[in-house]
C-alpha cells in the first residue's frame, strides 16, 4: 500500500532512511546488485517488515521474489532525502573536531561538501583543511552569501557557540548542525539540530541499563 503525498511521513521513517541508504551504498561498491528486505534487515538490525512499510510511504520499491535493485533504491532514497545533489556547507571551527567533520568521507558521499572554514585564531586563519582554506570568521557572512551556503556546522569551544550561531544566522544559514554541549538561540526560520555526544551516549545507555534490567527481572522471575 502506498501513501498519499499529503500524508505526513512519521518522524521514525525519516530517521531510518539514512541507515539504510549507508548500507545500501556500501552494498553497491561491493558491486551488489539486489537485496531482500530480510537481508536489508540484517544488516541494519531492523524488522524487515518494518523496513517494507517504510518504504511504500515512496511509492513501489523491488519485486517480490526478487528483491530490490540496490542501485535504483539508493537513487530514491536519496532523492527523497535530498541527497541528489550537492548542499554546501560552512563549518564554524578549525580544531581538532572540525577537522575531523570536514575529513569526513561519509559527508560528501551523501551529497554535504564542506567548502568554506572559518575560525578566529590567527594560528589557524590562512591553513588549509584537506584542500579548503581556513578563513576570518570576520568574512563569513560574506563568503556564505557569495556561495549560497545554507547549512552550517558548529564546531567551537562551547564559550563561542552563540556567536557562531548568530554569525550563520545573520549570513542567511536556515540549517544548524551545533555539535557544542550548549543550548544556543536561533530565530525561528532556523532549524536547529544538536548532536552533542554526550548527550547521545547517555540517551544510548539508558535504554541499553533497560535491557539489561529487563533481562535480569525475566530471569528472575524464571527462576
Amino acid at each position: 500500500m502506498t501513501h498519499t503525498p499529503n500524508e505526513r511521513i512519521p518522524e521514525g521513517v525519516i530517521e531510518r532512511l539514512p541507515l539504510y541508504l549507508g548500507v545500501l551504498i556500501q552494498l553497491r561498491s561491493g558491486g551488489g546488485d539486489t537485496i531482500s528486505s530480510a537481508r536489508l534487515g540484517e544488516l541494519t538490525d531492523i524488522n524487515p517488515a518494518q523496513i517494507r512499510r517504510d518504504l511504500t510511504y515512496f511509492g513501489s520499491f523491488g519485486k517480490r521474489g526478487v528483491g530490490y535493485d540496490i542501485t535504483t533504491l539508493v537513487e530514491r532514497i536519496q532523492r527523497i532525502l535530498g541527497a541528489d545533489h550537492v548542499h554546501r556547507l560552512a563549518l564554524v571551527g578549525a580544531g581538532h573536531l572540525g577537522s575531523a567533520i570536514a575529513d569526513y568521507n561519509g559527508l560528501r558521499q551523501h551529497g554535504f561538501h564542506v567548502t568554506a572554514i572559518f575560525d578566529n585564531d590567527p594560528t589557524k586563519i590562512g591553513g588549509h583543511i584537506g584542500d579548503i582554506l581556513v578563513q576570518d570568521v570576520d568574512e563569513l557572512e560574506r563568503i556564505v552569501k557569495d556561495q549560497g551556503i545554507e547549512i552550517g556546522v558548529i564546531a567551537v569551544p562551547p564559550a563561542a557557540a552563540q556567536v557562531a550561531a548568530d554569525s550563520l544566522s545573520a549570513a542567511g544559514v536556515r540549517i544548524m548542525l551545533n555539535y557544542t554541549p550548549v543550548i544556543v538561540r536561533v530565530p525561528a526560520e532556523v532549524t536547529l539540530h544538536n548532536t552533542d555526544p554526550v548527550h547521545e551516549l547517555l540517551h544510548t545507555l539508558y535504554y541499553f541499563l533497560e535491557d539489561r534490567r529487563r533481562d535480569a527481572h525475566i530471569a528472575e522471575v524464571v527462576i
